[in-house]
């Protein structure tokens, strides 16, 4: 299944595929100015140019990663309380659906690597749901975390962007690079000198035994045996 889809942004769906996900909070992005894409979705791009449309996405990535980083005035997750709620959900997450590589919650956005796990999809299917594993994922993780965020804030209305910014990782190399980028982003905003002392993120969470095993296996196994620990321990 390949599947191509655009509300504001662009989403691409691919069978069994890992995903890079950014989730971002509500009104923590402009919708316009200077965040708004340089070029939209198709406009003036011919078949065969989607090289030099990955390279416009990718700089509005950068573009609206700094945003994010240095100048959204919306930082709800710096707040202890709602980013454990974000983590519970996102490991939640990993013990039924997905096979999570890599997060890292920020104080105005969540990255997140992961693989809707094959038996997940196949339920999916079997129920003949129309919407793509990776919505069905999003949807859950920031649809339960929003109600007991909102609930802390003593406040209503969206607490997440409605749509995610995602990409579908090709190969295990960009693999590699997407949870480096994942786990270094407290370290490359400045809230911490490495990154495994940003309490919420992956590199955090599986610290003692990723040094277990380093040289032992591949960036997506390793990912997951690091998880693995926190995962049992889950009521």
């Amino acid at each position: 299944m390949e599947a191509f889809s655009r509300r504001h942004l662009p989403h691409y769906d691919v069978s069994h595929a890992t995903y890079f996900v950014t989730a971002c909070l509500a009104g923590s992005i402009p919708s316009t100015g200077v965040l708004a894409p340089k070029k939209p979705v198709g406009a003036t791009l011919r078949p065969g140019d989607a090289g030099r449309q990955r390279w416009c996405d990718a700089e509005d990535f950068s573009r609206t990663e700094t945003w994010l980083d240095e100048r959204t005035p919306v930082r709800w997750l710096a707040d202890r309380r709602l980013a454990s709620i974000v983590r519970c959900e996102l490991l939640r997450a990993a013990r039924e659906s997905i096979d999570l590589h890599a997060f890292v919650i920020m104080p105005s956005h969540v990255h997140l690597v992961f693989t809707p796990r094959r038996e997940f999809t196949d339920l999916l299917c079997r129920r003949g749901e129309r919407l793509p594993p990776r919505s069905i994922v999003m949807r859950a993780i920031k649809g339960r975390s929003a109600v007991a965020c909102n609930r802390l804030l003593r406040r209503a209305g969206a607490f997440w962007q409605s749509e995610s910014y995602d990409r579908v990782v090709r190969d295990e190399t960009e693999l590699e690079d997407v949870i480096a980028y994942v786990e270094h982003n407290p370290v490359k905003a400045a809230l911490c000198p490495r990154p495994a002392d940003w309490q919420f993120s992956s590199a955090h969470v599986g610290q003692a035994s990723a040094c277990q095993n380093v040289g032992q296996a591949s960036a997506c196994q390793t990912m997951n045996d690091r998880l693995k620990p926190v995962l049992h321990d889950m009521p």
